[in-house]
């Protein structure tokens, strides 16, 4: 398999779908201007048809070449497995309360099928640019929604024939590159036991606060076989650097006194130390067993300059120490990687 070579960020393009947020189309314009300005090898953006129900690979497409850039300067992974439709209820109906100011909704469509309708339509969304680095987009929501086994496993050969559309894809030579997006890394694991993958996205599973030994193992094994990873959300949906979400669900301080307790202790080591929350956070994501690339994402154009520059960060040693001995990130863990 060849390999597939990676900058250390890559940006995300939910922020463009309007993401908690509606971001006037200047704006997303100048954020896509600052990611192709800021990158000093070939820019990739990391999209979904679930962002915005198309509208982020709508922004991305449309504002590329507004800022005239020839589509073989840019690389563009789709998340494939949700369609836009059209929006007959108030809000949209597949994450209601996350997206603002849609005009359509999405259905998840996974199957031979289903993943091809997704990966013509993003392309045509995308205008003159094309995806070439496809995936099957939340695997682990699909198989979750399954009433029974035998529903679970038919749904589990819907995504098997899915990656069987995506492999021709790549054969006949539309695509580069095929992966997996998950929040679930199990998931992502019982998959790259039956399909050969490029690369796959871990997404809130391996951070400063949450790094499981099983997961660990599993990406070591990754490694091994030169399959790519790229670490996304690696402040556990923001709630490592400030917001009250973890993992995109809402905390209670009294509840989850023990969430409040560490990020307090784990903000005043960074105060001690003088580095900021994010750089700790990105520096141990990607510092994790086979990762190549960090997924960021900003609906700040200011800020795509802080976020590639984040992985040249320099932590002291002590900083990780204090982390260890403070019960903050597993003994284990810090012995071998850090």
């Amino acid at each position: 398999m060849e390999k597939l070579n990676l900058p250390e960020v890559i940006f995300g393009t939910s922020g463009l779908g309007n993401l908690y947020i509606a971001i006037p189309e200047e704006k997303k314009r100048s954020i896509v201007h600052e990611c192709i300005k800021c990158s000093p090898g070939p820019v990739i953006f990391d999209s979904a048809g679930k962002y915005g129900a198309g509208l982020a690979l709508e922004a991305l497409g449309r504002s590329l070449k507004q800022l005239g850039i020839a589509p073989s300067d840019v690389l563009i992974s789709n998340k494939l497995g949700w369609l836009r439709t059209e929006l007959k209820t108030p809000e949209p109906t597949f994450e209601p309360g996350v997206w603002q100011n849609l005009e359509h909704d999405a259905i998840q469509k996974i199957s031979y099928h289903g993943i091809l309708e997704c990966y013509e339509q993003g392309n045509a969304l995308l205008g003159d640019y094309h995806a070439s680095l496809v995936s099957v987009h939340d695997p682990d929501e699909y198989l979750a929604a399954a009433k029974d086994e035998q529903e679970y496993q038919q749904r589990y050969q819907d995504i098997l024939d899915a990656y069987r559309a995506l492999h021709e894809l790549k054969q006949a030579g539309k695509v580069k590159a095929i992966g997996v997006g998950a929040k679930d890394w199990r998931v992502i694991k019982k998959i790259t036991e039956d399909v050969a993958l490029d690369w796959v996205m871990i997404a809130n599973s391996m951070t400063v606060h949450s790094h499981p030994s099983v997961l660990v193992e599993f990406m070591v094994k990754l490694q091994q076989q030169d399959i790519a990873i790229i670490n996304s959300a690696v402040f556990n949906g923001g709630f490592l650097t400030g917001s009250a979400y973890y993992n995109y669900q809402l905390t209670d301080p009294v509840k989850d006194k023990a969430l409040y307790d560490w990020r307090e202790r784990f903000y005043q080591l960074c105060t001690d130390y003088q580095i900021t929350p994010i750089a700790a956070c990105v520096i141990f994501g990607r510092n994790a067993p086979g990762v190549r690339s960090i997924a960021l994402n900003t609906t700040q154009a200011e800020r795509v300059a802080q976020n590639v520059a984040l992985p040249q960060t320099v932590i002291p040693e002590g900083f990780w120490k204090e982390m260890e001995e403070g019960g903050l990130i597993d003994p284990l863990y810090a012995s071998c990687y850090l």
